[in-house]
């Protein structure tokens, strides 16, 4: 499948679904990575005790590999958007707490040239299928990407914080609507978390009282924790 385009709408052939990898508990209660052996509820990972994200809660429906992999580039690239009521519905499954508490969805946004050039944002069109489901608002527009910045694909975690660094702002009048409110941002994959906590901080500088991740997708591994200085 590594390579493929998806062969028509409709669903993953059983062969595929067996493939998928769900994010299941016991989970770090922080950045949503799954633990290997059992712990206490609401346990912190190292990662996260050490170098607290800056986000309050992330959470991701499956582990990023072959099958997820090719479901998230079908819909980044190819513009695939049948399965986003089933995607949203493992999404909304992950993070049920956090949308349950939620009063604005915010969508990871490009930059205005990489938006015209590929023509979709496919974070906002999962942000509209989560509402669909729960009704919570998509605050589109309340989150800009001011710098053109390269791909961060192909960068370690610390190139990852240095290439987002300032180049997200509140959109104008967002910042008193976003006072106080709880905000989820809503990524297609978590990597080194390095976007998101870039939308973290810039919302919370607004004001925003809590600032939780959902995503469809997230790698597998601890969360990488960076290198000051």
């Amino acid at each position: 499948m590594d390579g493929q385009e998806l062969a028509g709408p409709g669903l993953l052939s059983a062969a595929d679904w067996s493939r998928l990898t769900f994010v299941s508990p016991p989970l770090c209660r922080r950045c949503g990575m799954a633990f290997e052996i059992e712990v206490e509820q609401n346990q912190v990972c190292g990662a996260c005790l050490s170098h607290p994200p800056a986000y309050d809660r992330a959470r991701a429906a499956l582990i990023y590999g072959d099958v997820s992999r090719e479901l998230v580039l079908a819909l980044k690239r190819q513009g695939r958007r049948d399965g986003l009521a089933t995607m949203s519905g493992w999404m909304a499954q992950a993070g049920g707490e956090l949308l349950a508490e939620a009063d604005f969805l915010v969508p990871t946004p490009l930059h205005y040239w990489r938006f015209v050039r590929r023509g979709f944002n496919q974070s906002v069109w999962l942000a509209q299928a989560l509402q669909r489901r729960t009704g919570t608002p998509v605050a589109i527009g309340a989150l800009r990407r001011v710098l053109s910045t390269p791909s961060q694909g192909g960068l370690s975690a610390n190139a990852r914080r240095r290439n987002v660094q300032g180049a997200f702002r509140v959109g104008a009048g967002w910042k008193p609507r976003l006072k106080g409110r709880n905000v989820v941002l809503v990524d297609d994959v978590l990597t080194t978390g390095a976007t998101v906590e870039a939308c973290a901080r810039t919302l919370k500088r607004a004001g925003a009282a809590n600032v939780d991740v959902i995503a469809l997708a997230r790698v597998a591994g601890p969360r990488p924790i960076p290198i000051l200085g």
